[in-house]
């Protein structure tokens, strides 16, 4: 049974701790044991019994209501396994956000039917755009709050049709539910007899996986090497692609070829690899290959360049300055980095342009940029290849924004 992983997003206080928790109960993935914790940990709060309470499981998290890390969480239905990612909503976690919705195929964005489209509603959307998550559900949510109003379904159905239509993004579906109830989760609602469409978890099944990366091209970027015995072996993960013995390989940014003689594996020999397994190589040439050289297959190798265009989500309280000198992580590759240009500056909010040809960024806005690195990179467009699409930077060895890359030069 194939997996499909999903991010949930959305305002701090829309109630996605709440949603994935009734997901869980409504598909029977929770202990007996569990569900007691649940409600005893409402009642000792004062509160009804909050499925929230399942992934807001540190101390703080329950004090303040926010959720503060990425959480992966496993669920299944007659159809499918699903892999749920919850991604803060607090402004001040966006960084752990965008971690998350990256390794999504399909994203839920969560907005509360009473108050609508909020600042974070827009950035967390945003951040889907530049990820370049097309598969996207709209739940309208606390849909008891306003008495289950089709009404009010429409209107702010509406309002998040327009703002989305304006950053690309076209919904599959928009549900009306309540998670507190359970309402429309796992089987259509009585108090919405308006609304025609599936229900949530009926939803979820018409997504679709994305593309096998071992259908991609070979990209073995190498974490290490080491030698055992007489062997040096190359380790690193396949990022997308196959490795075979005797394929005929091209190494860079060096431009070495050769042929992998062995598939090293402990405990197993393998002949061969896909993406997504960690393993070691060896060379029939006695090759010296560091961390940050990329294998790929000969005659189809990614693009070689220390120039290409990206967007950025600047993720520090201290102001990004043009003229300043980044680290650039794609993968294992590190080089360091400027922006040649920062051609537009965006406001993630509102997704007004504020400045264009700009001489800065300040925290969590967007630059549409230029970058040139000391040293070539071997990279893809992210829509081609994400796993050299992306990259992130890194200012006195804290990461401060997040990339994609949107064209090669």
């Amino acid at each position: 049974m194939e997996a499909l992983s999903f991010v949930i997003v959305g305002h701090v206080d829309h109630g996605k701790s709440t949603l994935i928790g009734r997901l869980l109960y409504d598909t029977n993935s929770l202990h007996p044991d569990k569900i007691e914790e649940i409600k005893k940990t409402s009642k000792d709060l004062g509160r009804q019994t909050e499925f929230a309470y399942l992934l807001d499981h540190l101390e703080e998290e329950r004090q303040q209501g926010v959720t503060i890390d990425t959480t992966q969480v496993f669920f299944k239905t007659g159809r499918r396994q699903y892999v749920i990612i919850d991604a803060p909503g607090h402004v001040e976690f966006v960084k752990n956000m965008a971690t998350g919705a990256s390794q999504a195929e399909a994203a839920v964005l969560i907005v509360d039917a009473k108050e609508g489209v909020q600042e974070q509603t827009r950035r967390h959307a945003y951040i889907l755009s530049l990820l370049g998550l097309g598969q996207v559900v709209v739940v309208l949510n606390k849909m008891d709050l306003v008495e289950y109003s089709e009404q009010r379904f429409n209107q702010v159905r509406a309002d998040v049709a327009k703002f989305l239509e304006s950053i690309d993004i076209h919904p599959q579906l928009y549900v009306p539910i309540c998670a507190l109830e359970g309402e429309n989760i796992a089987k259509k609602s009585d108090k919405m007899a308006w609304y025609e469409g599936p229900c949530f978890l009926e939803t979820l099944d018409t997504l679709r996986n994305k593309e096998h990366a071992e259908d991609k091209l070979l990209l073995f970027p190498i974490q290490d090497a080491y030698k055992v015995d007489d062997k040096r072996i190359f380790v690193g993960r396949v990022e997308s692609g196959i490795i075979t013995q005797a394929d005929e390989v091209k190494i860079l940014p060096s431009g070495q070829t050769t042929k992998v003689h062995s598939i090293e594996k402990f405990l197993e020999e393998p002949v061969r690899a896909c993406a997504g397994q960690s393993i070691g190589i060896t060379t029939e040439e006695p090759l010296f290959l560091n961390r940050g050289d990329v294998v790929c297959l000969l005659g189809r190798e990614p693009a070689l360049t220390d120039k290409f265009h990206a967007t950025i989500f600047w993720l520090s309280k201290a102001d990004f300055k043009k003229e300043e000198k980044l680290i650039i992580r794609c993968a294992t590759q590190e080089t360091t980095c400027k922006m040649e240009q920062i051609k537009k500056r965006i406001d993630s909010s509102t997704l007004q342009v504020t400045e264009e040809d700009a001489e800065l960024l300040k925290n969590l806005e967007v630059g549409e940029v230029v970058v040139s690195a000391k040293k070539p990179l071997a990279i893809k467009e992210f829509n081609d290849v994400a796993e050299l699409g992306r990259f992130v930077l890194v200012r006195d060895q804290n990461i401060c924004a997040g990339g994609i890359i949107t064209a090669v030069n």
